[in-house]
C-alpha cells in the first residue's frame, strides 16, 4: 500500500493536516440487504404523494446526480423528468419549490447530524425523539435518525408532494394540522402502504414488531427509504478515495486543484471532512429569486436560510454547507440552483463581492407557476445588498487556469457506482402506479 506522501506529492504543498482520512465502513449507518429493498420500492412508488403521482425519486433521480436538474424544481402540478418538467396545464401547480433539491450522495454517514439547506432537520440528543424539527414536541418517536424524519417534510409540502387540500384526503389532513395519531396525514399514507399485500408481507419480514402485529407506521416507511438511500447512494469509490487509501495517484490539473483546495483556495475550511463539508451554516451571497420562503400569507420573494430555522441575525442568508461527493453531476449549483456550470459557480464562490454585478440568471425555470415574478428578488436592490453584507468568508483571487485545476480535482470526487446507484429503478412498485424511469 501506498502512503499518504504520495497524497502530498499529488496534492503540491498541501499539509497533511488538511487532508480527510479514507472513508471506512464504520462511518456509515449499518443496513441490511432486505430493509433497503424495501425501502427501494418505497422511494419510487408514487403512493406516498397525496394524488398518487409524485415519488421521492420524481425529485431525486440517478439520471440528474440525485436532484431534479433543474434551478428550483416542479413538485405537485408538474409533469415530465428533470429539466423536461413542466406544468401539468390541466392541473398546474400553485407555486415552484422554493430551492434547488439537494443531493443524497452519503447521508447515510454518521457525520450528517443536520439535513435540508436551512438545518431544519437536526440530531439532538437533549429531546425525547433524538430529533429537533419544526414539530418540535409533536415530533412522533421511532425514526431512526435524521435521514429517516427528513422524508415527513416533502410528503406534507402541498408544494412538493401532498397537493392541494381540496384533492386529496392526505392534504387536508395536513391543512388542518393533523399529521400524528388516528386519521393524520401520516396515519394515511401508512394506511394505504400497509393494504398492499406485497408491503405488508415485505415489512413482516424486516420489521419484527410488525410480524408480531403492531401496524405499520409512517416511521417503519421512513426508515426503509432512509436505509435504502444509505444503501444506494453511498460515495466512496472515486479516485480521489484510492488516492486517500494510498492505491492511486492525482496528476496534473488534478493535483494542482487538490493543492488549491487544501491550500491557497481555502475551500477546505468549509469543504473539510471525509465528505468536503463542515456541516455547518455559511452565507456566500448566492442569488435570490424565485418564491422565496414566505408563509401563505406573506408577499415577499426573501429567502433567509438558516435564520428562518434560528430566529438568528447573524444566521441570516447562511445555508449549509453541501457535500461536494459527485459534484459534477449535481448541477445546477447553490440554493437556488443558480449556476447552471460548475466553473461558473466556482468564479463567482470565490469572490461574490467582484462577480455579482456581471451575474445572469441562466437557469431551467418552466414558465407559468406561482403568482409572482420570478426574477424580482434580483432587481430588489436592498435586499441584493443585504444578502452581499451577510457573506461572511474573504474573498479569494483565481484565475481561469486556477478555476479550471480546481475543477478537475472536482471530479476525482466522481463516483460511478453511486451515481448509477446500486439497487437501481425497480420495473414496478406494489401500488402499481407509473415509476419515473
Amino acid at each position: 500500500m501506498r502512503t499518504l506522501a504520495l497524497l502530498l506529492m499529488a496534492a503540491g504543498a498541501a499539509r497533511a493536516g488538511d487532508l480527510p482520512a479514507p472513508v471506512t465502513d464504520a462511518m456509515y449507518v449499518p443496513v441490511t440487504r432486505a430493509e433497503a429493498e424495501l425501502g427501494q420500492l418505497l422511494f419510487w412508488d408514487p403512493i406516498l404523494s397525496g394524488n398518487r403521482n409524485i415519488s421521492c425519486g420524481t425529485c431525486h433521480h440517478p439520471r440528474f446526480g440525485t436532484g431534479d436538474g433543474l434551478a428550483l424544481g416542479v413538485g405537485e402540478g408538474g409533469i415530465g423528468l428533470g429539466p423536461d418538467r413542466r406544468p401539468d396545464p390541466d392541473n398546474p401547480p400553485e407555486e415552484r419549490i422554493p430551492r434547488n433539491a439537494p443531493a443524497l450522495f452519503n447521508l447515510g454517514a454518521h457525520e450528517f447530524r443536520v439535513l435540508f439547506h436551512d438545518g431544519r432537520v437536526e440530531r439532538d440528543d437533549t429531546r425525547p425523539s433524538g430529533l429537533r424539527t419544526p414539530m418540535e414536541d409533536e415530533m412522533t418517536m421511532g425514526f431512526s435518525g435524521v435521514l429517516s424524519a427528513q422524508t415527513m417534510f416533502p410528503v406534507l409540502s402541498q408544494d412538493e408532494m401532498a397537493g392541494h387540500y381540496s384533492e386529496n384526503d392526505v392534504a387536508r389532513a395536513v391543512r388542518l394540522g393533523i399529521i400524528t395519531g388516528e386519521g393524520g396525514a401520516w396515519d394515511i399514507l401508512s394506511r394505504r402502504v400497509a393494504e398492499l399485500p406485497e408491503y405488508a408481507r415485505r415489512f413482516a419480514e424486516v420489521y419484527p414488531e410488525v410480524a408480531e402485529g403492531r401496524p405499520i407506521g409512517f416511521t417503519d416507511i421512513s426508515n426503509a427509504i432512509a436505509a435504502f438511500m444509505t444503501f444506494e447512494w453511498r460515495s466512496d469509490t472515486a479516485l480521489f478515495d484510492a488516492v486517500l487509501r494510498g492505491q492511486q495517484v492525482l496528476e496534473g490539473d488534478a493535483a494542482r486543484g487538490a493543492d488549491l483546495f487544501y491550500g491557497a483556495a481555502q475551500c477546505a475550511t468549509c469543504h473539510s471532512g471525509p465528505f468536503q463539508t463542515d456541516h455547518g451554516f455559511h452565507a456566500m451571497g448566492v442569488p435570490q429569486f424565485g418564491p422565496g420562503k414566505a408563509a401563505r400569507f406573506e408577499q415577499h420573494q426573501r429567502d433567509e436560510g438558516r435564520m428562518e430555522v434560528t430566529g438568528r441575525p447573524e444566521d441570516a442568508f447562511a445555508f449549509r454547507t453541501p457535500s461536494l461527493r459527485n459534484v459534477a453531476f449535481t448541477a445546477p449549483y447553490g440554493h437556488t440552483g443558480a449556476f447552471a456550470e460548475l466553473s461558473e459557480f466556482l468564479k463567482f464562490h470565490a469572490d461574490p463581492l467582484e462577480n455579482r454585478a456581471g451575474f445572469v440568471a441562466d437557469v431551467q425555470l418552466p414558465p407559468g407557476i406561482g403568482k409572482g415574478h420570478d426574477m424580482a428578488p434580483l432587481e430588489d436592490a436592498a435586499l441584493t445588498d443585504e444578502i452581499s453584507a451577510a457573506i461572511t468568508t474573504p474573498p479569494v483571487a483565481l484565475d481561469a487556469d486556477e478555476i479550471a485545476a480546481l475543477e478537475a480535482f472536482l471530479r476525482t470526487l466522481s463516483d460511478p457506482v453511486a451515481v448509477f446507484g446500486r439497487l437501481g429503478i425497480p420495473e414496478t412498485v406494489p401500488s402499481g402506479l407509473p415509476v419515473d424511469h
